[in-house]
């Protein structure tokens, strides 16, 4: 069973920006949108497979995106970073814009949820990241990662098929993630990994905390390095 974190925040909020020092030879980052890293990222170029050299693959196609993680080990990487996962959704929902009834999205909302069953099902010491944007009820309240509406929220609670579920935030020019529901989100992880409600947006620690936590000895950052 992998180990799956959700981290979601409104855009511009440190998500993309968490990734700066982990070490690109041991990660497959999977953009659902083509864009420039917001960090001096030499280091990450893109994915080819045929050599299994790189780190960048560009694909919002979610079969390709199983088939990522499902070899991602094999490619030698044991992290695994979805960006902008919700492009991965509004990106199928524009191209099939003009079909007519509900059964796209009944195939868009099955899309998702064999991604998220992928990534419970790869490596044991495979973690995967899911980046994602937060949207809010129709009182701008109650923050929950961003979907395509409600035949996906109504069948699949996607927080509820992970154990750690962070949110993104700015604060006097500093970014930050929280670890723990303020009774207004859907954050959460378990208890004791994390000591402090609000940590650095460092993935690299953060990686580093989760594998220590759950006894996987194949850590790609050691904690103490990336701190």
């Amino acid at each position: 069973m992998g180990v799956a974190t959700i981290i979601m925040g409104q855009s511009g909020t440190g998500k993309s920006a968490s990734m700066r020092n982990l070490d690109p030879s041991n990660v497959l980052l999977i953009q659902a949108v083509k864009k420039p890293l917001p960090f001096k990222s030499s280091g990450w170029k893109p994915w080819v497979g045929k050599e299994k050299a790189g780190s960048v693959a560009v694909t919002d196609n979610s079969a390709h995106i199983c088939k990522a993680i499902e070899r991602a080990k094999a490619n030698g990487k044991n992290i695994v970073i979805i960006d902008d996962f919700q492009y991965i959704m509004a990106n199928e929902f524009m191209r099939r814009a003009n079909e007519k009834g509900y059964e796209k999205f009944t195939q868009m909302a099955k899309n998702v949820w064999d991604i998220f069953q992928k990534v419970i099902d790869t490596d044991d010491d495979v973690r995967v990241y899911v980046l994602t944007h937060t949207q809010t009820d129709e009182y701008g309240q109650n923050a929950k990662m961003k979907t395509i509406g409600k035949m996906l929220d109504e069948k699949i609670t996607l927080e509820g098929m992970v154990t750690i579920v962070l949110r993104s935030h700015r604060q006097e020019g500093q970014y930050f993630l929280t670890t723990q529901n303020d009774g207004s989100d859907t954050v959460k992880s378990p208890m004791g990994m994390f000591a402090d409600e609000s940590i650095d947006n460092d993935l690299a620690v953060i990686d580093a905390t989760i594998c220590e936590y759950y006894g996987i000895t194949e850590i790609t950052n050691d904690k103490e390095e990336a701190q």
